[in-house]
């Protein structure tokens, strides 16, 4: 897993502005290409980030599917996470956040549902209707395109 923990070292370091988009994806993709044997698999580092970017954006996708089916919605990214990480490395720090918004969604969901008999609960369940859809497309997006975006008011219970 020291690939996997290095990505997240580098988003970390991208995201507090120490290293350039540029130098960002120079940095993954050196450490990609590292993890899979350096020059002799030249060739299939491509492939693997390919695969590692469709997979993340099905992984974000797939909370979509509690819309129609409220546990397979909560349970798909979770499943898709445990199964993909061994395989692609970069999918950990995927369902690390995934995992976290959905444990963060509940919570808010039980506060706002509480609220509910004050009345105040009702906009904030009709906001987080509308967040718990668009907050996956915008991940699932940027993970397509090889970017870590982490869920607004998404609390941390992994790291």
């Amino acid at each position: 897993m020291a690939i996997a923990d290095e990505l997240e070292r580098l988003h970390r370091l991208h995201q507090s502005g120490a290293l350039s988009v540029e130098e960002f994806r120079a940095a993954k993709a050196s450490l990609i290409d590292a993890g899979q044997g350096g020059d002799s698999c030249r060739n299939a580092a491509p492939d693997i980030e390919l695969r590692t970017r469709q997979w993340a954006m099905f992984l974000h996708f797939s909370f979509l599917a509690a819309f129609a089916l409220p546990v397979v919605g909560l349970v798909a990214p979770i499943l898709i996470w445990q199964l993909k990480k061994e395989e692609l490395p970069a999918i950990d720090i995927h369902g690390k956040m995934v995992v976290n918004w959905i444990l963060s969604l509940i919570i808010y969901a039980v506060i706002s549902a509480l609220l509910v008999l004050v009345i105040v609960g009702i906009p904030l369940l009709m906001t987080l209707g509308v967040v718990s859809f668009v907050f996956p497309i915008i991940a699932g997006i940027k993970a397509n395109n090889g970017e870590i975006w982490n869920y607004p008011m998404s609390l941390v219970f992994l790291k």
